[in-house]
C-alpha cells in the first residue's frame, strides 16, 4: 500500500522517471513517511489502551518481582518477536519507562526490537545463508544484552524527563482514562495525538535526510569504501553511514546482499545493517521525548561502539 501511494505521488501526480536520483529520493520519503507515521499511530494508541487498562503501580510490581536478569531476558524476547523498525518501536519504550520499568532493561529492548524480528531471520536465512543469519541474531542478542548493561552502569536515569518521576510517583495521572472502553479510546487517543505533535517535525528531517542519502549516495561509493577486509577504518565508517539512514531489518537485506555481492566484508555489512536498523536518527529525535540529549548521546555511543567492535570481530574472523 505504502509502495503504491509514493509510486502514484512521484511517478503519476510529479511525473518523474524511475530510477532518477530525486524521484528515487522523493519515493523513500513518501513511502516512509506514510509508513512510519502509520505504525507510530497504531503502536502508541495500543500503548495507550494498554496503560488505561493497566496502571504503572501494577507494571512495577511485576518487574519488581523478577530478577533484574530475567527482566532484561524477557525485554530482548520482547525485541525480538515484535517486527518493529526503530521508530516504531520508540512508543513502547516510552510507555515502559513511564510505567517505571528499570531503563537499562527498556534499552536492552529498544536494541533488540528492530535488529532481531522473525521476518529478517528468515530473510537472512532465505538470501545469505543460516551461518550469517544466526551470527547476526547472536551478535544483535549481545549488543541488546550489554548495551542496556552499559546504559544501567552509565546511570542514565538522572536524565529521564522529570514529567516522567512525576508520572512514576503518581504525582501526574497519565491513565486517567474513564471506565469503560470509551474512556480508555479517548485517553489512547489523545495520547496519539500528543505523542505525534510533539514528535512530527523531527520524524519528517530524520526521514528527509535519510531519502537523501538513498538517493543521493550511489551504492557503488558505499562498497567501493566499506569492501576491504583488513582497512580498520572501514566498519567505524559504516556505522556513522548507518546512522542517517533508515530502514528496518528486513529492509536493510537486499542492500546487505548487494553490499557482500560487490565484494564487502562480512563485518563491515553486520556493522552496517546493525547501525541502520537500531541507531537511526528519527529514533534518536524520537526519544528525546523522555529523555534528555546526554543519555541520548550515551546511547548513540555505546552503540556504535558495540556494532565496531561487532564488525571487527567478525572480519578477523573472516
Amino acid at each position: 500500500m505504502f509502495h503504491w501511494l509514493a509510486d502514484t505521488i512521484v511517478y503519476g501526480a510529479l511525473g518523474l522517471t524511475e530510477g532518477e536520483r530525486l524521484a528515487e529520493a522523493l519515493h523513500f520519503f513518501v513511502m516512509d513517511t506514510a509508513k512510519i507515521f502509520a505504525l507510530l499511530v497504531v503502536v502508541i494508541y495500543v500503548m495507550g489502551l494498554l496503560r488505561a487498562l493497566m496502571s504503572p503501580e501494577r507494571v512495577r510490581a511485576y518487574v519488581r518481582g523478577k530478577p533484574r536478569w530475567l527482566a532484561r531476558l524477557l525485554a530482548i524476547t520482547l525485541g525480538a518477536v515484535t517486527p518493529f523498525c526503530s521508530c516504531s518501536s520508540v512508543p513502547l519504550f516510552i510507555g515502559f519507562v513511564e510505567a517505571g520499568i528499570p531503563l537499562g532493561v527498556t534499552f536492552s529492548f529498544l536494541i533488540a526490537s528492530p535488529m532481531i524480528n522473525e521476518i529478517a531471520v528468515v530473510l537472512l536465512i532465505g538470501i545469505l545463508g543460516w551461518e550469517l543469519a544466526l551470527l547476526y541474531v547472536a551478535a544483535g542478542v549481545l549488543v541488546a544484552w550489554f548495551g542496556g548493561l552499559a546504559m544501567e552502569w552509565l546511570r542514565t536515569e538522572r536524565w529521564v524527563e522529570d514529567y516522567v518521576w512525576k508520572i512514576q510517583m503518581g504525582e501526574a495521572q497519565p491513565t486517567a482514562a474513564g471506565k469503560g472502553w470509551k474512556g480508555r479510546h479517548r485517553f489512547a487517543v489523545t495520547e496519539v495525538k500528543d505523542i505525534v505533535r510533539r514528535i512530527w517535525k523531527w520524524v519528517v528531517i530524520g526521514i528527509a535526510v535519510g531519502a537523501a542519502f538513498h538517493g543521493f549516495v550511489p551504492g557503488e561509493w558505499v562498497t567501493t569504501y566499506l569492501g576491504a577486509q583488513g582497512d580498520w577504518l572501514a566498519v567505524p565508517g559504516a556505522v556513522l553511514l548507518g546512522i542517517p539512514l533508515y530502514a528496518n531489518a528486513t529492509g536493510i537485506i537486499p542492500v546487505a546482499e548487494a553490499m557482500l555481492g560487490k565484494g564487502a566484508a562480512v563485518g563491515t555489512t553486520l556493522a552496517f545493517m546493525m547501525s541502520v536498523a537500531a541507531l537511526s536518527l528519527p529514533e534518536i529525535l524520537i526519544l528525546r521525548k523522555v529523555i534528555r540529549w546526554p543519555a541520548l548521546a550515551l546511547f548513540a555511543g555505546v552503540l556504535a561502539i558495540a556494532f565496531t567492535l561487532v564488525g571487527w570481530t567478525f572480519n578477523l574472523m573472516a
